[in-house]
C-alpha cells in the first residue's frame, strides 16, 4: 500500500477515534482503513493503536509515530502546494455548516456571490445548530454564534450576532408595552433552547455602561428561532431573536421592536477552520468571501488575523 495514504489514514483515524469516521473523511470503507493501519504496524513491528468497540486509542508507540506522522503528511502538503500554486484554482465540493438562523437569513442571501465568482466550486451546506466536530464530521468551514470552546482549530472573528426584542400588537394591546428590561420579568417571554447545553435563564442588556440582567419568565422554548417568531407574530410572548431573522416580520407589522432605549444583547461570531498550511484553494476563497461579506471591519476591509481557539467554555446567554 501506498505508505502516505496509510499515514494519513493512520492520522485520521488518530484524530477521530475510529476507523469508520476516518474512512468517511477519506472516502473508502473502513475495512480498507482498517487494513492501512494494518500494515503500518506490520511494517513497524508494532501497535499503534490500541483497539475496543467505543474508541481507538493511541499506544506510546504510536503517538510518537503519530507526531512524525503529521509533520511528513504536512511537508507532504506543502510541497505539492508549491507545485500547484500557479495553476490553482477554486474547485471541488466545500463543506460548510452554520446556525439554522444565521444559515437561513443571511447566509443562504449572500452566498450567490462567492458561487459567481467560483464557478467550479459547489458547496454542500449544513444548517444545525449543534456545534459539529469540523475533522471528524468531514466540514472545511464552519460558522459560530457564541463564546469558544477550547480548541485547535483557527478562529477568524465576524461582525457581531445582534439580537432584538419584539412582540406582536395584539400581545402589547392585551399585556401593555414594557418601558424597561426588569419589566420583562412580568410579561410571558420565548426562549431559546440550545441542543448542546441547557438554555441560558439570563438577558443581559445595557443602559450606557450599565449592565441590566433579567431574568425573563419562559413558558415557551424551542430550538429553532423561526419556531420562536412565528409563535410571537401569533401572539405568544416576546421574543429576542436575532435581527436578521426579525427583519421581514417587522418590516411588515407582524412584530413591533422593544426597549429601543436599551442595548440588546450580542453574541460573539466566529468563522472556523482547521489550520492548514496548505488549504486548498477553494477552502482559501471561502474564508476570504466570507471575511469580506461578515466581518468586523464591514465589506471590503481587511479582517484581523487568525488566531487558534483558546477561550474556555462559559455559560452561553440569549438566543441565537
Amino acid at each position: 500500500m501506498d505508505k502516505l495514504t496509510s499515514m494519513t489514514v493512520f492520522v485520521k483515524t488518530a484524530e477521530s477515534g475510529s476507523f469508520t469516521a476516518a474512512a468517511r473523511m477519506l472516502a473508502m470503507t473502513p475495512q480498507m482503513a482498517g487494513k492501512h493501519v494494518d500494515a503500518l504496524e506490520k511494517a513497524l513491528g508494532v501497535r499503534l493503536l490500541q483497539r475496543s468497540t467505543r474508541r481507538h486509542a493511541l499506544t506510546e508507540a504510536g503517538r510518537a509515530y503519530f507526531e512524525a506522522c503529521r509533520r511528513v503528511l504536512e511537508e507532504a502538503a506543502a510541497a505539492e502546494a508549491v507545485a500547484l500554486a500557479q495553476t490553482a484554482h477554486p474547485q471541488g465540493t466545500l463543506r460548510v455548516t452554520a446556525p439554522v438562523a444565521f444559515g437561513t437569513y443571511r447566509l443562504a442571501h449572500e452566498i450567490k456571490t462567492f458561487l459567481a465568482d467560483c464557478p467550479d466550486v459547489n458547496v454542500d451546506l449544513v444548517l444545525s445548530d449543534r456545534q459539529a466536530d469540523l475533522l471528524q464530521d468531514g466540514f472545511d468551514v464552519a460558522f459560530r454564534i457564541g463564546t469558544l470552546p477550547d480548541s485547535q482549530l483557527v478562529a477568524r472573528p465576524l461582525a457581531p450576532y445582534r439580537l432584538v426584542l419584539c412582540a406582536a400588537p395584539g400581545y402589547l394591546a392585551t399585556f401593555g408595552t414594557p418601558a424597561h428590561p426588569r419589566e420583562l420579568e412580568k410579561h410571558v417571554c420565548l426562549a431559546y433552547a440550545f441542543d448542546s447545553f441547557p438554555a441560558p435563564q439570563t438577558w443581559i442588556f445595557k443602559d450606557g455602561d450599565t449592565s441590566i440582567e433579567v431574568e425573563p419568565r419562559s413558558q415557551l422554548r424551542a430550538n429553532d428561532s423561526r419556531a420562536l417568531i412565528a409563535a410571537a407574530e401569533a401572539g405568544a410572548g416576546i421574543v429576542l431573536a436575532g435581527e436578521p431573522n426579525l427583519a421581514q416580520s417587522v418590516a411588515a407589522g407582524r412584530l413591533v421592536p422593544l426597549l429601543g432605549a436599551y442595548a440588546a444583547p450580542v453574541r460573539p461570531m466566529h468563522l472556523l477552520y482547521a489550520d492548514r498550511r496548505s488549504q486548498a484553494p477553494k477552502q482559501r476563497a471561502f474564508v476570504a468571501w466570507a471575511l469580506a461579506r461578515f466581518g468586523v471591519a464591514g465589506p471590503g476591509v481587511p479582517a484581523p488575523a487568525s488566531t487558534p481557539v483558546r477561550r474556555s467554555a462559559r455559560k452561553r446567554q440569549g438566543a441565537r
